[in-house]
């Protein structure tokens, strides 16, 4: 009963902050023309690539229009650092809970001088559309803007310690599935005839069967075995529930995220940029050109590769089985170990960096089958994170009831 009600109430703190933050979105910041921004910047791709991670809020530019990017931006930097800067990576792993704290600490700081660094781009990107631009204005959106972003911060922390899931995504999650509803509404309007039903049916069953294949990709994993010393040539004492799982997709969807950014720049630069020659080359990584989808490929492949090497070191796996008197069958402890599981890793990335690829190609094909522009606004990359963030969050939910009722089992 007891820990029902605590359920109860951290599923309420969490429900509470994703409306309050969702609201905050639609407040917008004064002596902006937002009619006319919101028409301009519904045509700029970059800004639809940024509106999946804000809801809709580089396009409206309310007070929590930069939401969590900020966040994730200096979580990303911050990952890369800890494991170039030996200080900080000791700091991460040696020094414990208060090591830890220290990181949290230089991410906040590094979120409060991105948001300001995001607040003053935004603030000249909006000129031609401020009514009295002025350095008061400029002022005024830095602070209101960054100030939204911090709060936006504090939101996800006080979900992620007192309520349900991880905040931070949590809260792209929300801004996800809250354009789902008007890219349903825009699908069903279309339908006036048999054909056109059809298409929309097709979708649905292509939507249904890429949401299957990416949970098969999320959770896909190689376990490989691991055996004590004390079982050494006790083959019958093996464990099959000592192993280390590897994942297909290490790295989830920022390879996808990162990937996709880069390739939105190339038409958002051409605008900017008037040289005709440079453009030219531009041109050559346009969606629909021969170049776009290669590039696309091998961009998936490489920041897979990188974002793999961050989130897990075999280096590290093959020291801690040695300290805990523990091998891999057949392998040898130490570098033998470790060259073993980096090939693991290396085969398992490049297979899910190939399959993000080709589920990535999937709203493409839909579209030259249906001439519909499918799954507009709701790509691979949302649908990964929706996928992911609702199997994590579930997990966590079954967690904390087993061990609520573990606990009142104890009493």
């Amino acid at each position: 009963m007891k820990s029902t009600i605590k359920l109860k109430q951290k599923a309420f703190i969490t429900l509470a902050i994703l409306i309050i933050a969702r609201l905050g979105i639609f407040v917008p910041i004064p002596g902006i023309d937002h009619n006319s921004f919101y028409n301009n910047a519904g045509q700029n791709g970059l800004v639809s690539f940024l509106n999946i991670f804000s809801g809709g809020g580089f396009s409206t530019i309310g007070i929590f229009a930069l939401g969590i990017v900020p966040y994730i931006n200096s979580s990303i930097v911050m990952q890369i650092i800890t494991k170039i800067v030996p200080e900080l990576e000791n700091l991460q792993k040696e020094e414990g809970i208060s090591g830890r704290q220290k990181i949290t600490q230089i991410t906040r700081s590094l979120t409060l001088l991105w948001a300001l660094l995001q607040s003053i781009t935004i603030a000249f990107w909006i000129k031609p559309y401020v009514f009295n631009w002025n350095r008061y204005f400029i002022i005024d959106c830095v602070l209101t803007l960054t100030t939204g972003s911090i709060i936006i911060m504090w939101f996800s922390e006080i979900i992620t310690e007192y309520g349900i899931g991880n905040g931070a995504s949590l809260l792209i999650f929300q801004n996800i599935v809250s354009g789902i509803p008007k890219i349903f509404i825009q699908y069903t309007a279309n339908i006036h005839d048999a054909a056109t039903f059809t298409h929309v049916l097709l979708i649905l069953v292509l939507f249904i069967l890429m949401l299957i294949i990416t949970i098969l990709i999320q959770e896909g994993q190689r376990k490989i075995v691991i055996i004590s010393a004390k079982q050494l040539g006790k083959i019958q004492e093996f464990n099959p529930q000592s192993y280390i799982p590897l994942k297909l997709n290490q790295s989830g969807v920022m390879p996808l995220v990162f990937a996709s950014a880069a390739m939105a720049l190339p038409p958002y630069l051409s605008q900017i940029i008037s040289n005709q020659k440079i453009n030219k080359l531009f041109y050559l990584f346009f969606p629909n050109n021969y170049l776009y989808l290669p590039l696309y490929c091998l961009l998936i492949i490489i920041f897979s590769y990188f974002y793999s090497s961050l989130v897990l070191n075999p280096e590290d796996i093959a020291k801690n089985l040695k300290k805990m008197g523990s091998s891999i069958p057949s392998i040898r402890p130490g570098i033998n170990t470790t060259v073993y599981l980096t090939k693991i890793l290396h085969k398992l990335t490049f297979l899910g960096a190939i399959f993000l690829f080709i589920i990535a190609l999937v709203p493409s094909i839909i579209s030259q089958i249906t001439n519909i522009n499918a799954f507009k606004g709701l790509g691979v990359t949302s649908l990964l994170i929706l996928v992911g963030v609702s199997i994590d969050t579930a997990k966590q939910i079954q967690t904390y009831v087993i061990s609520q009722q573990y606990d009142n089992m104890i009493e």
